[in-house]
């Protein structure tokens, strides 16, 4: 990693879109296991997707809504994840369960939500659409997570053009880490290389923004 927030890159369906993205500079790539989502993978591509970055500095990401224990335990045997995310209504317990670091979706920024899940990295979409719309919501919301401790992923409408925006909206206490999937995304819903360059140029640029007005004195 590169920077102090990390860069995910999620929804990832070929083994050449895995490489780009980490080439590109992504922390972490997500693997959709949502029945009905329009970006879910099998077993045997999530594999060939996972072997193709083996070696590269990145977490693989497993993403899944409300499944049953049987294709969780059946995907995490056959598959190298090093962490996993929940997106549905699953329980504190139900997370727990998985040995693999977590990461858990919640609606906006609910505090309820967040002190449900205390071990889990808690990803912000928005409050109303849900995942994986490509829809912003006012980051600002985010805040107060952030300043109570809480690891948060910024998500929900993120594109190169907005993200360092969205970083600014939450305060001078930066996010653990920036998702995005449908704002880097050319046609057939392919990884687009210099888009999702473009957004981690944006991501880094901002956090040197940063340190020279902290270096200055100066407030960012």
């Amino acid at each position: 990693m590169t920077g102090s927030v990390r860069i995910k890159i999620c929804g990832v369906m070929t083994p050449e879109d895995a490489v780009a993205a980490v080439e590109a500079g992504a922390d972490l790539i997500g693997i959709n296991f949502v029945s009905g989502s329009p970006r879910e993978v099998d077993p045997k591509l999530a594999l060939e997707i996972c072997q193709a970055v083996e070696g590269y500095e990145v977490e693989r990401v497993a993403l899944f809504r409300d499944a049953a224990w049987d294709k969780i335990d059946g995907i995490l045997r056959r598959v190298p994840f090093e962490r996993v995310q929940f997106h549905g209504d699953e329980t504190e317990e139900e997370v727990e369960a998985v040995d693999l670091p977590t990461i858990k979706a919640i609606r906006g920024a609910d505090q309820e939500a967040a002190e449900t899940y205390p071990g889990s990295i808690l990803l912000l979409d928005h409050p109303h659409q849900g995942g994986g719309q490509g829809q912003a919501w006012d980051w600002r919301e985010a805040e107060s997570l952030i300043a109570n401790g809480y690891d948060v992923i910024i998500a929900g409408g993120l594109t190169p053009e907005n993200v360092a925006s969205a970083l600014a909206d939450v305060g001078e206490i930066p996010p653990w880490g920036v998702d995005v999937a449908t704002g880097i995304e050319g046609p057939g819903r392919r990884k687009d290389p210099q888009k999702m360059r473009a957004f981690v140029e944006a991501v880094r640029r901002r956090e040197e923004a940063i340190e020279a007005a902290k270096e200055s004195g100066e407030g960012a």
